[in-house]
């Protein structure tokens, strides 16, 4: 009777079914780890609380999705399909999220199709790689303090084509106005720039000049800004 209960009801004699002891133990297996890849993903960076609770959970998801596709050919094509129309409704996710979140899918795969030393192994290995790399801020660079967002507010009368072009060429070593917006019922312009600052100790000395220039209105200076998700 209980090995009836978990037949499915289109199963023929053919089919081979998971027994109820090996499908716990790989579901099990993939929480365990879900939670040390999540573990790994909170070394040294910022997180929310609901990726990392997703990162947790997605490689037993997987690894139910594979083994009840497993071995028909019909049934993955048509789970395929069904992966392709999800839409994420948050905000763009950055590399890391998504390089987390293949992380934990593949993890998931593996112990799905019954490799489950090879899903530890899998798991560990890739997330001492990226402890290791939170740890050094490996892609940093030196120069991420030089690259900047630059936003001038100017007076509505003042052209601003080329007014700030010298004076950018000067202090930095790249410069492109990326946005120019009206703001206060339109009589002031905000302009915004992303800039690469060739040293980040003439930073105060640029805003000083800037503002002889704009009429002393507002300036920021901020760390380089994405428009779109970071890729």
């Amino acid at each position: 009777m209980p090995d009836q209960l978990f037949r499915g009801l289109f199963d023929t004699d053919m089919t081979a079914v998971i027994s109820v002891p090996d499908f716990l133990l790989c579901v099990g297996s993939a929480l365990v780890i879900g939670l040390l890849i999540s573990a790994c993903y909170r070394y040294h960076i910022r997180y929310t609380r609901s990726f990392v609770a997703t990162l947790a959970l997605l490689p037993a998801v997987v690894c139910v999705v594979i083994m009840m596709v497993n071995g028909n050919v019909g049934a993955g094509v048509a789970v395929a399909g069904a992966f392709s129309l999800v839409r994420f409704r948050s905000v763009p996710g950055t590399a890391r999220e998504i390089g987390a979140l293949f992380l934990a899918m593949g993890a998931g795969l593996i112990v799905g199709m019954g490799y489950i030393a090879y899903g530890f192994l899998f798991s560990i290995v890739l997330g001492a790689a990226s402890m290791l790399y939170n740890r050094l801020d490996f892609g940093a660079g030196e120069k991420a303090a030089l690259y900047k967002t630059l936003h001038i507010t100017i007076p509505e009368d003042l052209d601003y084509t080329g007014v700030f072009d010298g004076l950018l060429r000067e202090y930095t070593s790249s410069c492109e106005l990326t946005q120019v917006r009206t703001t206060n019922m339109g009589s002031l312009f905000r302009l915004t720039y992303n800039i690469t600052l060739r040293s980040a100790d003439r930073e105060k000395e640029l805003i000083d000049k800037l503002r002889c220039r704009n009429g002393n209105l507002e300036i920021t200076v901020s760390k380089q800004e994405n428009t779109v998700g970071e890729l």
